[in-house]
């Protein structure tokens, strides 16, 4: 079998960045059909799409074709969805079709975190790259005001004479912040007397996890906006009714906040293909994937829009496909994204990750670890969808170790191809262009979602671990019993289920690598999500606010005395 080998020789992502020449973002906002005055500017290279514009859009309607990349169960440092994501939009133009891309915005966590920079890579990125992992167009910072100032309002409600009878045990809203800090995960407010409110334990979230930014990316509009907004539940008052953001009266304010930042922001990747940015759920935590006015407007305005979901197909798509497609963005084809590395740690049963390890040719783990990929293809399937697999190509990677990948998905009569999109931009994914073209073009996509909304809560989330993690059982804490029951009691029952959890393995577990087979999921605690129109389900550890590793990405970040910012990749 032959398939080309990247050179390991290009230059540095941040080299390609710096040597790319961008687009004037009118001339990108043309390609869209979309005049100078239906954007807002933001310089020269990024702007925000104008209420008018993105009204025009919802009237238009999708007639684009909705492709989604996920991947499988990844490592660390990720697999390279958004790299396969802007280099498949760049391989779609390059065989001759009209596309958009459309991905999350970078949090600030993972930029300074483990993970660094979030646009993509070498010659597939989305630009400008400093912009778009650090402040950008100022959505997330919005974010991190307006649910701040519902913290601030719920108190000063309670501080001045708590005519809701607000149970300050029972205070569920936390505060935000958008980068990790492990000592913010519990505190303690209101130390300082009865002038500074009545002491209570506290906390803070990282912005990306916030039901504020997963009601941001579900709203279709303004007015519906406003009504996520006023329904989120924020406490219980002391006989156990839900207290909201509509009784504190702080709807208002907070949606004047977010208007702006509901609006799209268009930029370009490196081949000038038009690229939304918008919205950063995180797929373990919220639903993972960009705002569904992004993916409205993409579609009105494009034959193809390729978007992504967060972490494996067992959380981003499947929240994608149970969560967001009732809102009616149904992918008609689904990309898993394979890589050597990915696939090696699952073979040689490796957790944490040893990456001098996985950098070692190892053909034989590659094979072993082949199950967890047909795994995830096996999970599209049931949802009724065609699948293909991208297996991402690493510099280092060898051809005998690509070779199993595509020989055991020929053998199983899976479409797969190699890309090398980060290496050689839109024509090292025309083949995988081409694949998933076929693929839309069949009409095969005939959506069934994993359960029924008139499901109760403990049959959505046991279909969820059985049918997508491939769990022989569930088990519910006494804490979550009681959850369940008060959810029910206050109407909630009828809401999809967002189940968190670890992304590193198909369990609660991030050590059981591969397909893990008679384990039992265990739920420890479910919440409202009402805003965003979810109930979420905790399991195994995974927290809201992730801590900074050992050596942190922010200690290769600087920035020279002419201001150009070097380490974000």
């Amino acid at each position: 079998m032959s398939h080309s080998t990247p050179t390991s020789e290009i230059p540095s992502d941040e080299a390609i960045a710096r040597e790319a020449t961008l687009d004037d973002i009118e001339t990108v906002a043309a390609r869209l059909g979309l005049a100078p005055d239906d954007i807002e500017r933001y310089g020269s290279n990024k702007a925000k799409l104008t209420q008018s514009a993105v009204d025009a859009a919802r009237e238009r309607g999708r007639n684009g074709s909705l492709v989604l990349v996920t991947g499988i169960t990844p490592t660390p440092k990720g697999e390279g969805k958004t790299v396969i994501s802007v280099g498949l939009a760049q391989g779609l133009a390059h065989v001759g079709e009209n596309v958009a891309v459309a991905v999350r915005e970078p949090s600030l966590g993972p930029v300074f975190g483990i993970k660094g920079g979030a646009a993509g890579g070498g010659y597939s990125q989305v630009l400008p790259m400093e912009d778009i992992n650090l402040h950008f167009t100022g959505d997330i910072h919005a974010l991190t005001a307006a649910h701040n100032l519902v913290s601030a309002m719920l108190d000063a409600h309670i501080h001045h004479g708590n005519e809701l009878d607000v149970d300050v045990d029972r205070i569920s809203w936390k505060r935000s912040l958008d980068v990790n800090d492990r000592a913010l995960r519990e505190t303690v407010v209101g130390l300082g007397g009865s002038v500074n409110g009545p002491p209570r334990e506290g906390g803070f979230g990282i912005t990306a996890a916030s039901e504020l930014m997963a009601v941001l990316c579900l709203a279709s509009d303004l007015p519906d906006l406003r009504r996520r907004v006023g329904r989120i539940v924020l406490a219980s008052d002391h006989e156990g009714a839900p207290v909201t953001v509509d009784d504190i009266g702080a709807t208002g304010a907070v949606s004047a906040l977010l208007r702006d930042a509901l609006r799209p922001n268009l930029v370009q990747t490196i081949e000038g293909v038009p690229a939304f940015v918008h919205g950063g759920p995180f797929a373990n935590i919220a639903h993972g994937t960009n705002t569904l006015v992004a993916d409205d407007v993409g579609l009105a305005h494009t034959d193809y829009l390729v978007t992504e979901a967060g972490f494996g197909a067992d959380l981003g798509a499947e929240k994608f496909l149970d969560i967001v497609s009732r809102e009616g963005a149904a992918p008609e084809t689904v990309v898993v994204v394979a890589t050597v590395r990915g696939l090696k740690r699952h073979g040689l049963d490796m957790w944490p990750a040893d990456f001098d390890v996985l950098a070692k040719p190892d053909p034989d783990a590659v094979r072993d670890g082949l199950p967890n990929l047909f795994h995830h293809v096996n999970t599209i399937r049931d949802f009724g969808l065609p699948v293909v697999v991208a297996v991402n190509r690493f510099p280092d990677d060898t051809d005998a170790e690509v070779d199993a990948i595509l020989d055991a998905c020929e053998t199983r009569e899976i479409p797969a191809a190699v890309s090398t999109a980060h290496a050689e931009g839109g024509p090292g994914a025309a083949e995988l262009a081409e694949l998933v073209r076929e693929q839309v073009e069949s009409g095969h996509a005939d959506l069934r979602p994993t359960y029924e909304l008139d499901d109760s809560l403990r049959e959505k989330i046991t279909a969820v671990a059985t049918r997508v993690y491939g769990a022989a059982d569930v088990t519910f804490s006494k804490h979550a019993e009681k959850d369940l029951d008060r959810l029910a009691e206050h109407g909630f029952d009828s809401l999809p289920v967002c189940l968190s959890k670890t992304p590193y393995s198909l369990s609660d577990d991030a050590s059981n690598t591969g397909v893990p087979t008679d384990w039992t999921l265990h739920v420890r605690e479910l919440y409202p999500a009402a805003g965003a129109g979810f109930v979420v389900a905790l399991t195994g550890d995974v927290m809201t606010m992730p801590g900074l590793p050992a050596r942190p990405a922010a200690l290769d970040i600087d920035v020279d005395d002419d201001g150009t910012i070097h380490g974000l990749f």
